[in-house]
């Protein structure tokens, strides 16, 4: 059954259309977002489907296809932050945002059906809050663009589900094109679209999905995010993004908390990190970008101590059975990794990660292809 299909089956009409927005996957580029840096996304085939209709006496109905329960019912008059913790926080979060920035939105019907996995770190929540941002940008005749749905729908994560998320997964929903990556500047938000087309070049990149779940809402995001503007603000910068690598050495011995440090460290080193690649993909050396996805993991892993056992061994195992690079993606503490791999690789890599999980003990990992695919659009 198709998802505009579903619709009619719960809410008893057809809905006015059908929207679709990814997740998204980070090349490069990780925690650097709330520090006004550098990041480097792209979107995944896996999406998020609403179909929706307008309603016009202010009531907000949201089902979900991985749920299954009847319709969740909210009068939009009176959403406001602090919801029940559940899905439904996500889209009633953007209605609340776009009302809350003076929009004239009414009442919804709400059907969505996603195949962004959960917890792996692949952006499900920002592609639920942006298809929902798309379908009502379109339905009632906003004329917002792409990029300020993303602001808003970064607000509606921040302040209405309470997650201090950065905005690139929101952007790179929002605003990714096929075949590219999608270099972001945060802090002006000025986007570059750069061809990654690694069919062409024999190459492969692969998801690992470690199926160790991960919430950006607890706690450790948050504690980073403080640190690290803790060190900006011991610096006397207004974000990290301001201290050059030249200067790197002579910040850190300006700093005593040795936590600090390390969150210092590994924001400066990963944004230089983001530039090498852009340097690299231009140069059409795109094999070379692999050793600097190994060295931003090590960076992740030891500095800014966001990896775990499972994601750890990922980077190892692929690496040791000749993956060009890899590394963990997403928030950390669970979710995925990316590998880098030449194509008559991928079965013999994909074996050995598979394999060393059985070893370990580890739920069996799943993997996948990841390739560059288009942003959020409507498709009925």
């Amino acid at each position: 059954m198709s998802v505009a299909e579903r619709f009619e089956e719960l809410y008893g009409q057809a809905p006015e259309g059908v929207w679709a927005a990814p997740g998204r996957v980070n090349l490069i580029g990780e925690h650097t977002d709330y520090n006004d840096g550098f990041v480097m996304p792209f979107a995944l085939p896996h999406t998020a489907l609403a179909a929706v209709r307008r309603r016009d006496d202010g009531v907000l109905r949201l089902h979900s296809a991985d749920i299954g329960d009847a319709p969740v019912s909210l009068d939009v008059d009176a959403l406001a932050p602090g919801g029940p913790g559940a899905w439904t926080d996500y889209p009633a979060g953007v209605v609340w945002a776009l009302r809350d920035a003076g929009h004239k939105v009414g009442g919804a019907d709400i059907h969505i059906a996603s195949t962004v996995p959960t917890g792996a770190g692949l952006s499900s929540s920002a592609a639920l809050e942006v298809v929902t941002a798309l379908a009502l940008n379109d339905l009632y005749e906003l004329g917002l663009e792409r990029g300020k749905l993303a602001r808003l729908c970064q607000r509606a994560e921040n302040v209405y589900v309470g997650a201090p998320t950065g905005i690139m997964d929101q952007t790179a929903s929002a605003c990714c094109t096929d075949g590219h990556a999608l270099f972001l500047d945060t802090r002006d938000l000025a986007q570059r679209q750069v061809p990654f087309d690694l069919a062409a070049e024999g190459m492969q990149l692969l998801v690992v999905d470690t199926r160790v779940k991960h919430s950006h809402s607890e706690g450790e995001y948050g504690k980073r995010r403080a640190g690290c503007e803790a060190g900006a603000a011991a610096l006397g910068v207004s974000a990290l993004r301001d201290v050059p690598f030249e200067g790197l050495s002579e910040a850190l011995a300006r700093l005593d908390d040795e936590e600090v440090r390390r969150l210092v460290r590994h924001i400066v080193t990963e944004n230089r990190r983001v530039e090498r690649v852009i340097e690299l993909l231009s140069a059409g050396d795109v094999r070379a970008i692999g050793a600097v996805l190994v060295e931003g993991h090590a960076s992740l892993r030891d500095d800014f101590r966001i990896s775990c056992p499972e994601l750890d061994l990922v980077v190892a195992s692929a690496v040791d059975a000749g993956a060009l690079g890899a590394r963990m993606t997403g928030g950390g503490f669970g979710g995925s990794a990316i590998v880098l791999a030449e194509v008559d690789a991928v079965e013999a890599i994909t074996k050995a990660v598979v394999a060393a999980f059985a070893g370990a003990g580890f739920s069996e990992p799943r993997v996948f292809a990841a390739t560059p695919s288009p942003g959020a659009r409507r498709v009925e």
